[in-house]
């Protein structure tokens, strides 16, 4: 059986407890129990099972079991309500519905999960049990087995189920810098299963319907091979994008925008495709040379460390636009770089038009002993013009980490394949193209395209209305439209933390 997770909260309880309510109160009486099982096993051992001599046993089988269970608290509630009625052994395994589902447990790998998550090995040998009237030999026995296949399917079923509408894996567990809205399984997605009538139907229900993930799905099958990687490499990569596909955490808007780290790209997404893309610059990674891959990682690459200059996996709403922005330089910055370079020389900071504040006050830089401060003593802005940081114009939208989309002078970077070399933020390769798709034409892109022409001593805020959604997102694998399979190196690591995760799950 699976391992426990998270403890379920007071008021997680108190819905399970209410669902079992309802559950309880429609469901059928099972007075008639043994005779049932008889009927349908022909095994005479059934004929003294009764609901009460069960529950005792059922009791106490789950108590030895709850902690390797994955909802051993929602199951160990959910039956103690309900008189530890076995719903699945009673009103599934005689229609072949156990069967099915065993099935859809064992065909995991179609998926990228490891079907021994779900016990499938396990739930079919009892089922043979129950189908060979010789095969349980005593009414301890049946009692057991009874408990122990009801037991196994309930969260069997809740994991299968949660698994390919969730995902197996939460990413706020395994990243550091996740900041996506991700929703996550509740104790109402939990009841469904009990609620289900016809397995198959409810199983095929909850295939993702994702075109990506369909593609990735059938090139897993078909053992392709990307080029430039190996098969088991493709595979893993395929394993690790499906699982991040069924966190089902892209915008629900027809319209968004979209940064996918590893491929430095950004796309104006409408309606399911792409009708604007161009090359980014993002913040700099943990494996910038691609020394580590799905298949060579070490114990030290299981832990997700990013590079402090990493940009976050976040979801916002890009609100507005500054026009000839002023840099507000971070002072880890100003500490690492602005300061050493003022050490060197004193026209530096004129040079860059970069101002030192102190307590609010501006101060003149010759007047500073730079051999003898730290980023601490001093704030540094710089003003808008050719060589501020952010270029002509950033995109704001808000988020704990700081980060914005922006123009920059430093176009370089956009003629190399590895374009992990920011601070963080991502780097536009066409900031004004962007700007035209947000707005449209019209008054506000008019004032931001003049703006941008020129150098204005104060930036130019102008609201995006309606705002527009942002997803800074990871794939490192997808199918693209000629049916191909693409990979991209794993600049941050975070696809072996994944795999990893999903390569330990018990």
């Amino acid at each position: 059986m699976s391992i426990n997770t998270k403890n379920f909260t007071k008021l997680t309880i108190v819905l399970f407890i209410a669902a079992a309510v309802v559950f309880q109160s429609c469901k059928k009486s099972r007075s008639d129990m043994g005779k049932t099982l008889y009927q349908k096993t022909q095994n005479k051992v059934f004929k003294d099972v009764t609901p009460e001599g069960l529950a005792d046993v059922f009791q106490k089988v789950l108590a030895d079991e709850k902690s390797k269970l994955t909802y051993g608290s929602y199951i160990s509630n959910f039956y103690e309500q309900n008189n530890y009625d076995p719903v699945f052994v009673m009103d599934h395994i005689f229609n072949k519905d156990m069967n099915t589902s065993v099935t859809y447990f064992q065909n995991a790998g179609q998926h990228g999960l490891n079907p021994e998550l779900f016990n499938a090995s396990e739930i079919a040998a009892l089922i043979n049990k129950f189908h060979n009237k010789k095969g349980i030999k005593t009414l301890d026995e049946a009692y057991h087995d009874i408990a122990e296949l009801e037991i196994l399917s309930a969260n069997s079923l809740m994991r299968y189920s949660n698994a390919l509408q969730y995902g197996i894996v939460n990413p706020k567990s395994i990243y550091s810098r996740y900041f996506i809205a991700t929703p996550r399984p509740d104790s109402n997605a939990l009841a469904k299963v009990f609620q289900v009538t016809d397995l198959k139907t409810y199983l095929d229900s909850i295939q993702p319907k994702d075109p990506n993930y369909l593609a990735l799905q059938k090139a897993l099958a078909a053992g392709t091979v990307a080029d430039g990687a190996s098969a088991e490499e493709t595979k893993r990569v395929i394993i690790t994008n499906l699982e991040r596909l069924r966190w089902r955490n892209r915008p629900n808007a027809s319209k968004f925008v979209m940064v996918n780290i590893p491929d430095f790209r950004l796309d104006v997404m409408q309606d399911g495709k792409s009708i604007l893309n161009m090359k980014v610059c993002v913040g700099q990674g943990r494996d910038m040379n691609n020394g580590k891959t799905l298949e060579n990682y070490v114990d030290t690459d299981k832990v997700d460390k990013p590079n402090r200059h990493s940009t976050p996996q976040l979801s916002s709403m890009i609100h507005s636009v500054d026009v000839n922005p002023v840099w507000n330089i971070p002072q880890s910055i100003a500490s690492k770089e602005i300061i050493v370079e003022a050490r060197k020389d004193r026209y530096y900071l004129e040079n860059k038009g970069i101002n030192v504040y102190k307590d609010g006050s501006l101060i003149d830089p010759d007047d500073i002993d730079w051999d003898k401060v730290s980023a601490t003593d001093y704030e540094f802005k710089q003003k808008p013009g050719d060589q501020n940081s952010l270029g002509k114009i950033k995109f704001l939208f808000n988020n704990q980490s700081s980060v914005y989309l922006h123009d920059t002078p430093a176009k370089a970077a956009f003629g190399q394949s590895m374009r992990a070399v920011s601070h963080g933020c991502v780097r536009l390769g066409d900031p004004q193209g962007l700007a035209l798709n947000l707005f449209g034409e019209g008054a506000k892109y008019d004032l931001i395209s003049k703006d941008m022409g020129q150098d204005n001593p104060e930036p130019t805020s102008i609201a995006l209305s309606p705002k527009v959604p942002v997803l800074i997102t990871y794939m490192t694998g997808w199918v693209d439209s000629t049916g191909t399979v693409q990979v991209r190196p794993d600049v941050y690591g975070l696809d072996i933390v994944l795999y990893n995760a999903l390569a330990t799950l018990k």
